[in-house]
Formats: C-alpha cells, sequence, structure tokens
C-alpha cells in the first residue's frame, strides 16, 4: 500500500507541472502585450507541491494506518481537479475527466466501498461547482460560457458526470476484485508448481538408484546424489559430457543401447566401473525419457551398485555350503566314528602284545597318529554340526581376550619369531555373550593368523568398545589371501595349512551367526590379514551374519 501511495504522490506531481509549465510558458510569451496578472492555477500549484510535501511526511508518520492516508490523498486530489476544473471554463472544462483517474484509484487500491465514497464525493464537489457557477454564487473563471451555454449543458454534464463516476467505481471494483482473485490463483499455482518441483527435485535425489538424464543427442543434462556416489564423480565433471564417456558404457555400447531402444528393445546390463583400487560391480538399464505429450525428449539411465547384492549372494551361499556341510558332518561322525574307536583300540592292543620289531611298531605308530588325527576331525565336524548350547552370561570381554593372549604367547604355536601386540581401548569392557564360545573365536582366529606366519612375523589384536557392539581384531603381517582363499575362507573343510580340518573358520562363522554379529576380512597376497568380529553388547535372535571383504 506504502509503495503505492508513493507512485500517487508522483504521479500527481508530474500531472500538475505538465498543466502549469505549458501555462507558465504562454503566460510568459504574452506578458509584454498584457500586464501580469495573479492566477488561481500558480496557486493551485503551489498548493499541491506543498500538499506533496504533506503527504511525504505523514506517510512515514502514518505508515501503520495507511487507508486514513489514501483517504487524506483522494480528498486533496478532489480538491485540486475541483480547483482545475474552475479555472478551466467550469462547465465545459475538460479536466472533470480527472474525477475518473481519483475514482480509479481509490477503487483499485481500498476496493468497492472506497471507489463510491470517493465517487459521491467527487460528484458532490463537481454538481456544487456547477451549481454555484451557473447560480453566480461565485465569480466565473478565466474561461467562461454564455448563459445559453450553461442552460443546457448544465443537467447534461450533471447526469452524465453521475452516470460516469459511479459507472467507473463500479466497473474498476469489480476489475480490481477479478485482477486480485487472479493473482492470488496464480500465486497459489506458483506456489503449487514449486512445490511439485521441490518434491520432484527431492526424490530424484533421494532414491538410492542412480539416475542420468540426458538429451536427444546423449549429452547428460541432469544427475542425483545416487549416481554421483556411485561414479565416485561431481556433476560439473558430468554435466554436459556425452553420457559415453560416463564410465557406464563400453566403447560403442551406447550406440548399441540406443538402437535398441529404438527398436522397441531393452536390457539389463552388468559392468564394473573403477572406483580407485577397487572394481564396483553396477547394473543399468535404458530408457526414454518423454515429454507429457509423448515425445521422445532424451533417454534416462538408471542404474545401482550391486556390491551389498552379490555380497548377500555370497553369504546365501556360504550359508547353503555350511547347512549341507552339517548335515554329512552329522553323517561322518556317526558312520565314522564308532568303527575309528575299535580300530584305534585295536591298534593300541596290538602295540602292546607284539614283540618289539622296530618296523612293525613304526607302522602302528603312523597308524595310531593318523586315527588319532581323524578322530580329531570328526570332532571337529561334530562340533560344527552340532554346536554346543550356548550359556550366555555378562562378562568382561577385554579381561578374557587379554587372559587369552598371554595364554597364547606361551603356547606351542608361538616361536621366538613371533611378536605379539595387545591395544584394548577400554581396558575394561562388558559384553553379554558365551564366554567360552568367545574364546574360541580368539584361538581359531589367532592360530590361523600364527599359521600365515610359519617365518615369523607381528601378531595383533585389537578391541574397541562402540555404542552397540564390541569390534575385536586380530591381524597378522603373514602371506595373505588372494581373492578366491578369501570368497572360500569361511567354507567347511576348505583349509590353506597342511594339517588342517578346514572347520575352524567354519565354526567362528556359525558363532558369531548365533550372536548376531558381523565379520569383516581385509586381506591381499603378501600383505598379512586382517578379520574382524563385531559383536552386540546384547544378545538377539540368531541371524545371518554379515562378511564383508
Amino acid at each position: 500500500m506504502a509503495a503505492y501511495l508513493r507512485w500517487l504522490i508522483a504521479i500527481r506531481l508530474v500531472v500538475i507541472s505538465s498543466v502549469v509549465l505549458p501555462y507558465f510558458l504562454l503566460r510568459i510569451s504574452s506578458a509584454e502585450r498584457e500586464p501580469p496578472t495573479f492566477d488561481l492555477l500558480f496557486l493551485l500549484a503551489g498548493v499541491t507541491y506543498l500538499a506533496s510535501l504533506f503527504y511525504i511526511f505523514f506517510l512515514s508518520v502514518w505508515r501503520h494506518r495507511p487507508i486514513w492516508h489514501a483517504y487524506l490523498q483522494f480528498g486533496g486530489d478532489l480538491l485540486l481537479v475541483t480547483g482545475l476544473v474552475y479555472f478551466f471554463g467550469g462547465i465545459g472544462s475538460p479536466f472533470s475527466m480527472l474525477y475518473l483517474v481519483v475514482i480509479m484509484v481509490a477503487a483499485a487500491l481500498l476496493r468497492h466501498r472506497t471507489g463510491l465514497v470517493v465517487a459521491t464525493a467527487a460528484y458532490l464537489l463537481y454538481a456544487s461547482l456547477l451549481l454555484a457557477l451557473a447560480r453566480g454564487w461565485i465569480p466565473q473563471g478565466p474561461v467562461a460560457l454564455s448563459e445559453s451555454e450553461v442552460a443546457w449543458r448544465l443537467p447534461y454534464n450533471l447526469a452524465v458526470h453521475f452516470f460516469g463516476f459511479y459507472a467507473v467505481a463500479f466497473l474498476t471494483s469489480y476489475l480490481a476484485a477479478t485482477v486480485t482473485r487472479a493473482e492470488r490463483e496464480l500465486e497459489q499455482q506458483r506456489d503449487t508448481i514449486a512445490n511439485l518441483e521441490s518434491l520432484h527435485r527431492d526424490v530424484v535425489q533421494s532414491i538410492s538408484s542412480g539416475l542420468i538424464a540426458t538429451d536427444l543427442a546423449g549429452r547428460i543434462t541432469s544427475v542425483n546424489r545416487a549416481a554421483l556416489d556411485i561414479l565416485g564423480a561431481t556433476e560439473a565433471a558430468l554435466l554436459g559430457r556425452p553420457v559415453a564417456s560416463c564410465g557406464l558404457f563400453a566403447p560403442g555400447e551406447w550406440r548399441e543401447q540406443a538402437e535398441l531402444l529404438a527398436d522397441g528393445r531393452s536390457a539389463r546390463t552388468e559392468t564394473e566401473i573403477d572406483r580407485g583400487d577397487l572394481r564396483l560391480p553396477v547394473g543399468f538399464t535404458v530408457s526414454r525419457l518423454t515429454d507429457a505429450s509423448g515425445t521422445a525428449a532424451g533417454w534416462i539411465v538408471v542404474f545401482q551398485d550391486l556390491s551389498q547384492w552379490r555380497q548377500l549372494q555370497e553369504e546365501l551361499r556360504i550359508r547353503d555350503r555350511m547347512a549341507a556341510a552339517g548335515e554329512l558332518a552329522a553323517g561322518i561322525a556317526h558312520e565314522v566314528g564308532n568303527p575309528l574307536a575299535a580300530i584305534s583300540g585295536s591298534v593300541q592292543l596290538l602295540s602292546s602284545a607284539l614283540p618289539a620289531n622296530e618296523s612293525q611298531r613304526r607302522l602302528l605308530d603312523i597308524i595310531l597318529k593318523e586315527s588319532q588325527r581323524l578322530d580329531r576331525t570328526i570332532k571337529g565336524f561334530l562340533r560344527f554340526a552340532r554346536p554346543k548350547e550356548r550359556a550366555v552370561t555378562r562378562f568382561d570381554v577385554a579381561a578374557l581376550l587379554a587372559e587369552n593372549m598371554a595364554l597364547l604367547r606361551h603356547s606351542e604355536e608361538a616361536t621366538g619369531r613371533h611378536r605379539f601386540e595387545i591395544d584394548l581401548k577400554p581396558s575394561s569392557a562388558a559384553l553379554v555373550a558365551d564366554a567360552d564360545q568367545v574364546s574360541q573365536i580368539f584361538w581359531n582366529l589367532a592360530r590361523n593368523a600364527l599359521r600365515a606366519m610359519p617365518d615369523g612375523g607381528t601378531l595383533t589384536l585389537r578391541g574397541r568398545l562402540a555404542s552397540e557392539h564390541y569390534r575385536l581384531e586380530v591381524s597378522d603381517t603373514g602371506h595373505g589371501m588372494t581373492e578366491d582363499q578369501r570368497t572360500k575362507l569361511f567354507q567347511p573343510f576348505q583349509s590353506f595349512f597342511d594339517g588342517g580340518t578346514g572347520i575352524g573358520m567354519a565354526i567362528v562363522y556359525r558363532i558369531v551367526q548365533e550372536h548376531g554379529g558381523r565379520l569383516a576380512v581385509d586381506s591381499r597376497p603378501g600383505a598379512g590379514t586382517t578379520i574382524a568380529v563385531e559383536l552386540p553388547l546384547l544378545q538377539p535372535a540368531a541371524v545371518a551374519v554379515g562378511v564383508e571383504a
């Protein structure tokens, strides 16, 4: 409202100046022929300029009451127009049309009621002026009409201006209300479109799949956050470039995809992209991008990181193999256990009954030794196939690991070429689990680490307490594992050492699974191995354990 009132002041000054300036120039040119006289127009102009200063001052004083200020200006404008009408001919003055301007401004700014009030005030001033001039109550202005002209023009002007003033007030109010309603609806539609655009942008940016949009020429026009994360690139590096260069397509593959879509066919493709030292598996599809009318506008490439999916597939394969191995182990233990015990007992009897023949005794010792090794293997199968019931208690896991580490230092597996480091933070941490099974996890990981360092090395035990789990890591500086060995690490009967049964790491997997934990393996040939186990501080039901490379 205040801005409109300032514009009204400026327009008023322009109008009065455009009227006074030509008249002033005319008076200067005729000053030599006629003596100067006082003019009402100059007085009106001076009063208008002073009133404008007054309006500007009160616009700041009454900034919280703009309607009052508007009525004040409308009243001043009506008096100014009345003065101009009087000075320029009274009944015959063309300046009576300025009443309509004031009425239109009032109706547009303050709507219907104010328009009618200003129209009524304008008609009363105009009619009073004409009647006063016709009756001779006030002197005629510089331009006067004859009595005959006044006689017929007075009723005509009063009737026409009455109809014109109120018609303009009604029409302007209606048009102003219509425009306001249209502006409000347009603003609502603009807000709705903005909200839809924001929602569309948020949805596109929030989906976990990568999304690349291109134009018909195959140049990238937009990408979402997931696409940037998967490709390991920035938005500035992708926008405007050919989509074939984003790393998803082999040379010539983008053209083949476009030709397939042109024939109405599409296919899902899998590839691998370089992410530093990693090869990231990615699956993607290409489809047409069309506008609302169905016209082709470009292409859309949707792709996903398949690492977790392949990891899940690997976990399911391990579970299936372990389930089958468990059934097999139970059968072997049942079928072989009793005959093996009979063989071992018979060999011991023969060894004590036969004469002391060196070659025969050596053969009997070999049979006894191998039967005992086979017995250990069978018992390992039984521990894997039928693990004992968990005895869940609350214990200090850091103290337990420190105690087991001390025992490992003095065990037969440790030699003078092995170094041991322990890093437990904090030095005391409570865990709800089976303490014996946690010790079994440590011993199986530690023994494998020592076997991986036959020529010596460093075994490091780390323990960290997090908000929801305890993480223990066993690291060695041994020969490491290949990718194929790492894949088969937790499969039963997959031993990478001489004399091993291949059951130890499968048992670790089973224990971690029953405790609802996770396993992570980091190993490279010649760079050693680190196996991390995360056990929840409170025990949930048994779930599938996650294995991370």
